[in-house]
């Protein structure tokens, strides 16, 4: 069973992607810039799942107010579930649609952290190659003075300051509460959201770090298109 579902992310995603890797290597003659390219074309592929899950994120955004005022007007939890469905139906809003989505996109992610791993060791590439992509005699890894295929301290770090920026940007906005004394629930919500907000990029860093800056590049640069994005559906549905 395994060995099947290996078959299938090596045909599917991994193979197809080193390919594209080598392939515009070939054709620009620089890995980073390389990197850059193969990243705008899986932004562009991946395109409508990180719209519809963006777009979920904003609707919860704009509900989020209704769901306060259902928690505070209902403490019982079966009540509580009940007004929810309600609000969910009303609004055609599917609250594990968003997961979902970007959940969808992990094998992608597992394939492109394989190919940076592995795409400049020729011993396990070159069988993997279609006949048409020409594997070139060395790749210089080499982007701004970064080695590409070694971890970068710096490049582990801009990726972990924009992954702060895009968790900042997408949290739900807690109101600041008028009454002195705020409800236990919320202050577990907005403790577990600051964490939140600190602990990503600090375990983005950590992953980072260890890893080759290529993963490192591709990973900053998606997540800046990423907060562009989200910045553009955002201000559309204002």
């Amino acid at each position: 069973m395994f060995e099947f579902f290996s078959t299938i992310f090596n045909t599917a995603l991994y193979q197809p992607i080193l390919n594209l890797l080598i392939w515009l290597y070939g054709i620009i003659g620089n890995f980073g810039v390389a990197i850059i390219v193969l990243t705008l074309i899986i932004k562009i592929l991946l395109n409508p799942l990180n719209r519809r899950a963006l777009e979920s994120q904003k609707m919860m955004m704009e509900i989020q107010p209704r769901i306060k005022e259902i928690q505070n007007k209902f403490k019982d939890k079966e009540q509580q579930g009940r007004e929810m469905l309600k609000l969910y139906q009303e609004t055609k809003f599917n609250p594990f649609s968003g997961i979902f989505l970007l959940f969808l996109q992990l094998p992608v992610l597992w394939a492109l952290f394989r190919v940076f791993q592995s795409g400049l060791d020729f011993e396990k590439t070159s069988g993997l190659l279609y006949s048409f992509v020409s594997l070139p005699q060395a790749i210089n890894p080499y982007f701004l003075t970064i080695n590409l295929a070694e971890p970068s301290i710096f490049l582990a770090a801009i990726t972990a300051i924009v992954q702060y920026i895009q968790t900042k940007t997408a949290a739900l906005p807690q109101p600041e509460s008028k009454e002195k004394s705020k409800d236990q629930m919320e202050q577990v919500s907005q403790m577990v959201q600051k964490q939140t907000m600190l602990f990503i990029p600090a375990f983005t860093f950590f992953i980072l770090f260890n890893l080759p800056s290529a993963i490192a590049l591709y990973w900053s640069l998606t997540t800046i298109l990423n907060i562009i994005q989200q910045r553009q559906i955002f201000k559309k549905h204002e």
